[in-house]
């Protein structure tokens, strides 16, 4: 059914002349877009099934980690479950389905994930975790993603990519580590759900009550994990907030001028560079664009808001 070799593709680089007049900024996209399953997710979820020996693996996921995983179990002969709120994008929900897992619903304001995930496990005690953003397996498939990005030529001098479980902003920070990169890493983060800038502010990893509903539904999580948020802290210059119109507008630029169809979390990094335009004057910047998996009502609705057809 598959090729006899899948391996995560590399990451495609775009540079946009409309969008650069638009912005007036050297920028360049990092997409993901065209990664298996339409996200950088499968990088690390490739990995984990890859080098995991349990023949079950369960996660909680909005929709592009579970996919991501659902795929790679498939290749490697394993068992997925996703454990997903009930209010998913249908098109994430249909995805992890057709690439053979099992979907578990829950509606997060009553039981949250991890309290979910805890319950499958002791189901099936055959079964592991698979983190969507923490982990040794996970975060080496993600850092492979900022290993591109950073030794890409010409250099940039800014790296700008959203920010959720911290998975990325991580893998970019092990990379920048290991090659001696000086270029800075920030994170691009919806306001309404902005716990990654609250705790650079307070200088201690600070969580949200409860998931927030932000466009970008990537990024509808709790906060990071201690160990994500202290590579975060020690490798990221900081973050930039968005408002939720921002992340619509640049969803639908990266389609009007960049022809690249983007999910509202894919275009945080653009809103962000978009929100701190003059921070970036004269410099080489790569925003990245994590995925493009959206929901076609959700996707609609934003090109149409903007007069597009």
């Amino acid at each position: 059914m598959f090729p006899a070799l899948v391996r995560p593709r590399l990451t495609t680089f775009i540079t946009s002349p409309r969008l650069n007049a638009k912005t007036g900024l050297d920028l360049t996209l990092a997409s993901e877009t065209l990664q298996y399953t339409g996200s950088f997710k499968f990088r690390g979820a490739f990995n984990t099934a890859a080098h995991t020996a349990a023949p079950h693996l369960i996660a909680a996921s909005s929709g592009n980690f579970g996919q991501a995983l659902a795929f790679a179990c498939q290749l490697h002969g394993k068992r997925c479950t996703i454990v997903m709120p009930h209010d998913s994008a249908a098109v994430k929900v249909e995805a992890v389905r057709d690439y053979g897992a099992a979907v578990d619903f829950i509606d997060t304001k009553v039981t949250p994930r991890a309290r979910r995930v805890a319950e499958l496990l002791a189901q099936y005690p055959d079964a592991v975790e698979a983190h969507p953003s923490d982990g040794e397996l996970m975060l080496a498939g993600n850092e492979s993603l900022g290993a591109e990005i950073l030794a890409h030529q010409p250099t940039f001098d800014a790296v700008v990519t959203p920010v959720g479980g911290g998975g990325v902003v991580v893998g970019l920070v092990r990379a920048a580590r290991r090659i001696g990169s000086t270029t800075t890493i920030l994170a691009a983060e919806p306001v309404i759900a902005n716990d990654v800038a609250q705790s650079f502010r307070a200088g201690r990893r600070v969580t949200l009550a409860e998931e927030p509903k932000t466009i970008a539904d990537g990024v509808r999580v709790l906060g990071l994990s201690e160990a994500n948020w202290a590579e975060t802290r020690a490798g990221c210059a900081g973050v930039i907030e968005v408002e939720e119109l921002r992340i619509a507008e640049a969803t639908r630029l990266l389609f009007l001028l960049a022809n690249l169809k983007a999910e509202p979390t894919g275009a945080l990094a653009l809103a962000a560079v978009l929100t701190a335009a003059e921070r970036f004057r004269g410099q080489r910047v790569c925003a990245v664009v994590t995925g493009g998996n959206v929901d076609p009502a959700v996707y609609a609705r934003i090109l149409q808001e903007s007069g597009a057809s």
